[in-house]
């Protein structure tokens, strides 16, 4: 950590840095006892809170309840890095196994959407969450991985995107956006910048509104299915809930639930965020567009210049706590924040001196086939959502939106879309899914210092492909 520029107002942790910016909430009541409700959903995150606001738009009489252990977005909405994209995390080919590829291609079509319905109904609630739709930039600082930026565009355009949707850029016809050591760069105009917490408190604040009752500090420690003696319910210390339908939308926080330690793996993201820049910086660095801009190394970056003239940028740190464990309040390692500043400094070195104003770090689940899904089971009434794999400010739109259809019983385009239903085996015991998460994690680390000190030349690693089978992707 010397080495880091800090501020003097420097904190690590305390959830995130878009709370520390947004204000952390006053805490809504917690549950008062034993309730009973039409749908019942455990995580107010993104999930929940549009799962929520959906229902009740659809159907003002519904009676919603959210359950939630801390506060609203006090998880992965809250601390993610604010890239509203139409990216989406999983095998297409997989997808396409049971749907086809018209089914793959009505998924990726109905992100598209996605992003311009979080937009649209953030316009119309007045949620002010810095939302600016500049697109998004990938960027290649090797030869390795400039010949793989060209293959993604290729197979994502036989996925798809339309030649407009995702292009090659021209460096002399496009804004200008100066990373240091790029190579080559790609655009896509289908995403967003957003504040994580300012758009989690607005959805928050807009489901309360059409008459959710939204508890907080109340912990969900089992769901439980529709049995001959009881309703679908969701089981606190404070009392439990029972409903027509209980719907799981706890993402990274699913393996504290009774019986479900190895369904989705917690896997760890972290950040830092700069002090702002100054007028000089910027004219230097360009980003006057405001894109969310990643790389494609194989320990990828993500990152977003701030409403207010910062560079948020984050990458896995520590990927994996043994036994599914979680981090305290967003406190990260000093090695993970030397990591992200080194790649701030790498890519930014104008930006290199400016001082870390905060770092924090959050969870995200993964599945074990690293594939999204949501589903609802009208025999046991129980339903789920999530497993976004970083994809999820947008996916969890969509996922909000299809567990609307399914519990109100109608039969849609979205209901039908192929990560509608999906199952997949759970996570192997530990010791293993420790050791191989931290295997593939240092595996995809070599593979980065290979090629960029080009022992591969233009070819990806071939520990990257080692990695790719040792994860099951």
């Amino acid at each position: 950590m010397r080495a880091v520029p800090r501020s003097s107002a420097f904190r690590n942790g305390g959830v995130s840095y878009w709370f520390r910016d947004a204000g952390l909430p006053e805490q809504r009541a917690a549950l008062p006892g034993d309730a009973d409700y039409d749908v019942c959903i455990v995580g107010a995150g993104y999930t929940g809170l549009w799962t929520a606001y959906y229902l009740k738009k659809a159907r003002p009489d519904l009676r919603v309840a959210v359950l939630e252990r801390r506060f609203a977005g006090y998880g992965a909405s809250g601390r993610n890095g604010g890239w509203l994209s139409a990216e989406f995390a999983g095998s297409k080919r997989r997808y396409a196994a049971s749907h086809g590829k018209g089914g793959v291609v009505a998924l990726q079509r109905a992100m598209m959407d996605s992003v311009d319905e979080v937009v649209s109904v953030a316009a119309e609630e007045g949620v002010d969450a810095d939302i600016v739709k500049g697109g998004m930039r990938l960027v290649a600082t090797n030869p390795a991985q400039k010949s793989r930026l060209h293959a993604e565009v290729a197979e994502l355009h036989a996925w798809g995107y339309w030649p407009e949707d995702l292009y090659l850029l021209d460096p002399c016809g496009e804004p200008r956006l100066q990373v240091d050591g790029a190579v080559a760069a790609a655009y896509s105009p289908h995403a967003a910048r957003v504040h994580p917490a300012k758009l989690v408190l607005g959805l928050a604040a807009a489901a309360e509104a059409l008459g959710v009752d939204i508890f907080e500090g109340t912990a969900v420690t089992d769901i439980r299915g529709r049995d001959e003696s009881s309703r679908p319910r969701a089981v606190t210390g404070l009392g439990t809930v029972r409903a027509d339908y209980v719907i799981r939308a706890t993402e990274g926080f699913t393996a504290s639930l009774q019986g479900q330690r190895r369904q989705w793996l917690p896997m760890n993201s972290s950040m830092i965020a700069t002090e702002p820049l100054s007028d000089v910086m910027w004219r230097h660095i360009g980003w006057d567009r405001a894109e969310v801009l990643g790389d494609v190394a194989h320990a990828y970056c993500y990152a977003q210049r701030t409403a207010d003239g910062r560079i948020a940028i984050g990458g896995r740190g520590v990927p994996y706590r043994f036994g599914s464990g979680h981090d305290a309040d967003g406190a990260t390692p000093p090695q993970t924040i030397a990591e992200l500043w080194r790649v701030l400094a790498r890519l930014f070195p104008v930006a290199s001196e400016v001082p870390i104003a905060h770092a924090w770090s959050g969870v995200l689940g993964v599945p074990r086939d690293w594939c999204p899904a949501v589903g609802l089971d009208p025999a046991t009434g129980l339903g789920w959502a999530g497993g976004y794999v970083g994809s999820g400010v947008t996916a969890a739109n969509l996922a909000g939106r299809t567990l609307r259809d399914l519990v109100l019983g109608e039969r849609s385009e979205l209901t039908r879309l192929p990560w509608v239903g999906r199952r997949v085996r759970g996570w192997e015991p530990e010791p293993l899914r420790w050791v191989g998460t931290h295997m593939v994690h240092g595996l995809h680390r070599g593979a980065d210092r290979r090629e960029s000190g080009c022992v591969s030349g233009s070819r990806t690693s071939r520990l990257a492909g080692i990695a790719g089978r040792l994860a099951g992707k």
